[in-house]
């Protein structure tokens, strides 16, 4: 049986509670059947430290007194990898999958983020490779987007951040995903200019899309909330 199309919310600059809120309510109405879609959240954060399953306070090498005043929280959830930070700038997806209707191994999954991310920096003229080792997309050693994902009952969220026009200064302040002398970058640290983010909004979903094999449909958040609250998910 061939999958439903997934489901596509844009989302403007959203506080990181909220949209992990968001994501929480997709995978219980996918895990109680009251939607039966798939769907990928794109958005932005204002800025933010997230610290994973394996990530520890001391990969936080700024004071919290330091952080307060420039407004920057630490929160801890349930992804996997360490610390990462996320802010304004930064590309970040999250897509809702059932792995398990998909056929989709995680190890697999996780190399098609690293792709699709890294074709979406080649369509604005940047290298980049993923890494088995460290998970991500590099450029020549420096580090342009990262991915971490938690699986529940086969149905996976959390996602990837790629850093497009993000301020990169936030990043010396931990060990990037609890690695050390890890340099960050961005497409406009690349390129040497800023980048026009909503092209690279469209060039991820169109390569997200290729790796589902399948289109998406735009809807938007209150439409999906309407959706999950029905009985069917139809």
């Amino acid at each position: 049986m061939t999958a439903p199309p997934w489901l596509r919310v844009d989302l403007p600059l959203i506080e990181y509670e909220d949209a992990l809120a968001l994501q929480r309510e997709i995978v219980a109405a996918r895990r109680d059947r009251r939607l039966n879609r798939d769907v990928v959240l794109l958005l932005e954060h204002p800025p933010v430290f997230t610290l994973g399953r394996h990530g520890g306070r001391e990969n936080l090498t700024a004071t919290e007194a330091f952080l307060s005043e420039r407004g920057i929280r630490v929160i801890q959830i349930e992804r996997g990898g360490n610390i990462t930070y996320h802010g304004p700038g930064q590309l970040v997806a999250y897509p809702i999958l059932n792995l398990t209707g998909l056929r989709l191994p995680v190890k697999d999954y996780v190399a098609g983020l690293e792709r699709v991310m890294a074709a979406a920096a080649a369509d604005q003229g940047v290298t980049a490779v993923g890494d088995e080792k460290n998970r991500g997309i590099w450029v020549e050693g420096r580090k342009l987007g990262s991915i971490g994902i938690t699986v529940r009952r086969g149905i996976s969220f959390h996602g990837l951040a790629l850093n497009v026009n993000t301020d990169l200064e936030p990043f010396t302040w931990i060990n990037p995903c609890g690695l050390h002398n890890v340099r960050m970058t961005s497409l406009k640290a690349e390129l040497g200019r800023e980048v026009d983010m909503a092209a690279v909004r469209k060039s991820l979903i169109r390569h997200l899309t290729g790796m589902l094999g399948r289109e998406g449909i735009f809807t938007t958040r209150e439409a999906l909330r309407e959706q999950m609250r029905s009985v069917s998910g139809k």
